[in-house]
């Protein structure tokens, strides 16, 4: 299976992405954006649940944050 991480463009290091998706959305937490390397898949189902989103509005929510644009949930 392809790795869904490689589909992101992240601008900025998933630590620094992590905070600022916590700092807007106070429902995610450490354990939601839990991400090892190998295991995209994982995070992004989360997310779409935790989130109630689908994969894309997903993805497109995190590069938003990732290049500073911080997407509205």
């Amino acid at each position: 299976m392809k790795s869904q991480f490689n589909l992101l463009n992240l601008e900025a290091p998933w630590e620094e992405v992590k905070e600022r998706m916590k700092d807007n959305d106070i429902n995610l937490t450490d354990d939601d954006l839990e991400y090892t390397p190998g295991k995209e898949e994982e995070l992004l189902q989360r997310l779409e649940k935790k989130m109630n989103k689908s994969r894309e509005q997903v993805i497109a929510y995190i590069e938003s944050i990732s290049s500073n644009k911080d997407l509205s949930a």
